[in-house]
């Protein structure tokens, strides 16, 4: 389930191949090893170069499957000069044609998220992520740090320009009327919180675990003289009490884990008044995508507790509690530009995030925008805005979607 310099443009255009054509399309790059040795890989201009100490090291990342060069990658064991994403893009192809052993697939289901999980367990899953440091978060987010995608009417558009139009297209959808009670579950540093009393006149409540985005959003409230029409809580949304008309989730429930999605949206129906509206934002995948070695990478240093469900179970699990499905969006290319301004924020301003993080975090988040990036790209991962209504026989509905672009 969010920089003040100006957006960076893309740094280059993210292409929409199909897979086959991905697969059989390798980039030209340079492999430079410490003791002088140079030799390009391809028959075209570089994009990228790969700084290894030895011959015997490439050898052994060419071998490498995608956890193990994860790993030697965010321990500095080889660097990456030029285009990450092209890098990314390159090792994404080769790595599906890695093996995933048996053994690699019974730890990732050993890994999987439980059944349950205590709310100390989820706070301390939540912190590993997002307590590193707000200035850090600050150097490659938006003004107003948003976490989760953009909305790009073009690829022109800036980065503070694409996240400001995503919360304006999250209260539409909505359809967020003035003082109307609005619960941002997983609310982040506050921006769809703010964004919804500022402009919508609803009176907002957001929820994290996160206690560095709390006093950070807390602040925000204070400093704009909203505090009383915005409130910040630092609690586990399964303990948030009141009712709401509208609750929006953006990049929350992959933190919650496939086999709670029931409790999940269990506990968001009983937050919600009658005839209210639910949208959920957040990362799927197509069930012909399974967890491999990149996958646990992330499970152990990025994300641990969190899990990438399939829209199928997203669904059922919603419906189950009492929900119906009243619009699907997908917004993976939104996502995919989202992560490459990212990524080229992280790099252009590498020496201000090493004054904030240690260099193996700085790696770490480097190189799971650059592969979210390509993932979303390839559509390997998929991004679903999700309006659900709970059921009733009398609720009010929309007859059109034109109210969501107006």
């Amino acid at each position: 389930m969010s920089s003040h310099a100006a957006a960076a443009p893309i740094p280059h255009t993210l292409r929409q191949p199909d897979r086959q054509a991905v697969q059989s399309t390798s980039p030209t790059f340079v492999v430079q090893t410490d003791v002088g040795r140079r030799w390009t890989v391809g028959g075209g201009p570089a994009e990228f170069v790969i700084r290894v100490s030895d011959e015997a090291a490439w050898q052994r990342l060419s071998n490498a499957g995608p956890y193990e060069a994860a790993k030697s990658f965010v321990d500095g064991r080889f660097d990456i000069d030029g285009d990450m994403l092209a890098a990314a893009r390159w090792w994404y192809g080769r790595s599906r044609a890695h093996d995933f052993s048996m053994f690699d697939k019974l730890k990732a289901w050993l890994r999987a998220a439980p059944r349950f999980q205590t709310l100390q367990h989820a706070r301390r899953n939540i912190e590993f992520h997002y307590d590193r440091s707000n200035e850090f978060y600050q150097q490659f987010l938006d003004q107003q740090m948003v976490y989760s995608s953009a909305y790009f009417a073009d690829s022109s558009v800036s980065l503070d320009g694409a996240q400001t139009a995503k919360l304006d297209y999250v209260v539409r959808k909505l359809d967020l009327q003035p003082n109307e009670r609005f619960l941002d579950v997983g609310c982040g540093w506050g921006a769809l919180v703010i964004h919804a009393a500022w402009h919508r006149y609803a009176t907002a409540v957001g929820c994290t675990l996160s206690a560095r985005q709390f006093n950070y959003a807390s602040r925000a409230v204070r400093e704009l003289g909203m505090a009383g029409r915005a409130t910040i809580e630092l609690r586990d949304y399964r303990t948030q009490t009141g009712r709401f008309e509208k609750i929006a989730s953006i990049g929350m429930y992959e933190h919650v884990g496939r086999r709670r999605l029931g409790e999940y949206f269990g506990s968001l129906a009983k937050l919600l008044m009658p005839d209210g509206l639910l949208l959920n934002s957040g990362i799927a995948r197509s069930e012909t995508v399974h967890d491999d070695g990149a996958t646990e990478f992330l499970q152990r240093f990025v994300f641990p507790g969190g899990e990438i469900p399939y829209l199928t179970q997203v669904i059922r699990a919603a419906e189950n509690a009492g929900f119906e499905v009243l619009d699907i969006e997908n917004m993976r290319r939104h996502y995919a530009m989202t992560c490459a301004r990212w990524v080229k924020r992280l790099q252009e301003r590498r020496q201000a995030c090493l004054s904030l993080i240690d260099a193996t975090t700085y790696r770490t988040w480097l190189l799971y925008l650059a592969g979210s990036a390509v993932s979303f790209d390839l559509g390997q991962s998929e991004l679903y805005q999700i309006l659900f209504g709970k059921r009733s026989d009398s609720a009010p509905r929309r007859l059109t979607r034109r109210y969501m672009y107006t």
